[in-house]
C-alpha cells in the first residue's frame, strides 16, 4: 500500500492529531499548512493566524515530520471571498467553507499532493469516507458519511466532493469524539491539546461579517425600504447584504410584534419582514447540484439539512431539468438562499447544492 500522505494543518488540536494517528498507522506524513489570508488591521485576527502558523510547525517538530507552508492567498480571494461579498451583495447567505473544501482544500492542496508525490490528503474533518464494492463496472466506490461524535459532525461541509477526490483522501477523525482526540493530543505531549476551537469562517473577526462586507464592499452596498408582508413601507434598511432571512435584531422597527425578516429583493433592494410562522416555509429549488455517487433521476424521499446548525428534516427530492426541488414534510423556519441544501440517507450523504428561490 502507497503510504505517502500530506495533511493539511491548520495548528489546531484536529489536523495536529490526524496527522499524529497517520504517522502511528505507518504513513509517511508531510504537514502544509495554508496561508489563506491578510488580517489586515485586525489584531486579533492576524494574533490568531500568526499562532496558527506557529503552532502547526510546533507540532511538526514534535511529530518529527517534514512541514511547509504553502501561500493561497490570491486563490483564496478569487474562489472564497469574492464570492462571499459577492452573494451578501446579491441578498443571500453563503457559506465560504463549502467553497473553500471544493476549491482549495479538496481541490489545489489535493492537486499539490502528488507533486510532493503523495497518494493522499488527509484533514482534520470530522466526517468518515467507507469504501464498498460498487457495480459490475467499477472495482470499488465511496461513500461519504457523519462523523461518530454527531456535536463535531462536518459532512454538511464536504457534499460537493466526488469519487475521483473521495478516494484520495483520508479523514482520520470520523470514528473519534472530540473529548476523545483531545485526550490522544494529551498523552502526545502536543502543544495544542487545549486549544480552543477556531470559528467557522476563518477570516472574519468574530464572525463580524458586516464590518467585513464594509470593508471589502461598501461602495456596493446601498439602503432600501423595509416593507411588511402587504407591501407598506415601515422603515429603512442599511443594506440588503447586512441581513439574511430568520433575522430578527437589528431591525430598526417596532411593530408591536417580534418582526422576523422573512424574504430579501435584490432586485427592488428591499426586505420583507413578518410574524415567525410567517418565515416557515414548505420548500426551495436547488441550483448546481453534486452527488457523492451518481445523480437522481426520479423522485425520492431523504432527510435534508438546509443550513450547518439544522435539525435534518423529512422531505421529497425531485429534479427538474437543472435543479432539484426540494419539497418538506413539515414547514422549516428560515429557508435562506445561498446556503446548503445537504441531502442524506440516515448517515450517507447523498449530496446537495446551493438553495435558489423559496417557495412562497
Amino acid at each position: 500500500m502507497d503510504k505517502k500522505v500530506v495533511v493539511a494543518m491548520s495548528g489546531g488540536v484536529d489536523s495536529s492529531v490526524a496527522a499524529a494517528l497517520l504517522k502511528k498507522q505507518g504513513y509517511q506524513v508531510t504537514g502544509i499548512t495554508l496561508r489563506l489570508y491578510t488580517p489586515g488591521s485586525c489584531r486579533s485576527l492576524r494574533r490568531s493566524c500568526l499562532q496558527g502558523l506557529e503552532d502547526a510547525a510546533r507540532v511538526s517538530k514534535k511529530l518529527a515530520i517534514r512541514h511547509y507552508f504553502l501561500d493561497l492567498r490570491r486563490e483564496f480571494k478569487e474562489k472564497v471571498i469574492s464570492d462571499f461579498c459577492l452573494q451578501y451583495l446579491k441578498g443571500r447567505t453563503p457559506n465560504p467553507c463549502v467553497r473553500c473544501n471544493q476549491y482549495i482544500k479538496f481541490g489545489i492542496l489535493l492537486d499539490k499532493a502528488s507533486e510532493f508525490g503523495a497518494s493522499f490528503l488527509a484533514t482534520g474533518h470530522y466526517a468518515r469516507i467507507i469504501k464498498r464494492k460498487g457495480p459490475k463496472s467499477l472495482k470499488q466506490e465511496f461513500l461519504l458519511k457523519k462523523a461518530k461524535d454527531p456535536a463535531k459532525d462536518q459532512s454538511y461541509f464536504l457534499y460537493r466532493l466526488k469519487q475521483e477526490k473521495l478516494k484520495k483522501i483520508i479523514f482520520p477523525l470520523g470514528d473519534y469524539t472530540k473529548t476523545e482526540v483531545r485526550e490522544i493530543a494529551r498523552d502526545l505531549g502536543l502543544s495544542v491539546a487545549d486549544k480552543s476551537d477556531s470559528q467557522e469562517v476563518c477570516f472574519l473577526a468574530d464572525t463580524d461579517y458586516r464590518g467585513f462586507l464594509k470593508a471589502h464592499s461598501n461602495r456596493y452596498i446601498k439602503p432600501g425600504l423595509i416593507v411588511d408582508t402587504d407591501g407598506k413601507v415601515l422603515g429603512r434598511h442599511k443594506g440588503i447584504a447586512f441581513y439574511t432571512v430568520g433575522q430578527r435584531q437589528g431591525l430598526g422597527i417596532a411593530l408591536g410584534y417580534p418582526a422576523y425578516i422573512t424574504e430579501i429583493d435584490p432586485v427592488h433592494n428591499r426586505i420583507t419582514v413578518g410574524r415567525k410562522q410567517d418565515t416557515y416555509k414548505q420548500g426551495f429549488w436547488v441550483r448546481d447540484p453534486s452527488f457523492i455517487l451518481a445523480k437522481i433521476n426520479k423522485k425520492i424521499a431523504a432527510n435534508v439539512r438546509i443550513r450547518y446548525n439544522h435539525r435534518e428534516a423529512r422531505a421529497v427530492i425531485e429534479p427538474e431539468a437543472s435543479r432539484i426541488k426540494v419539497v418538506f414534510k413539515q414547514p422549516q423556519f428560515a429557508i435562506t438562499p445561498g446556503q446548503s441544501a445537504v441531502f442524506y440517507c440516515r448517515d450517507v450523504v447523498l449530496g446537495g447544492g446551493i438553495i435558489d428561490n423559496v417557495m412562497g
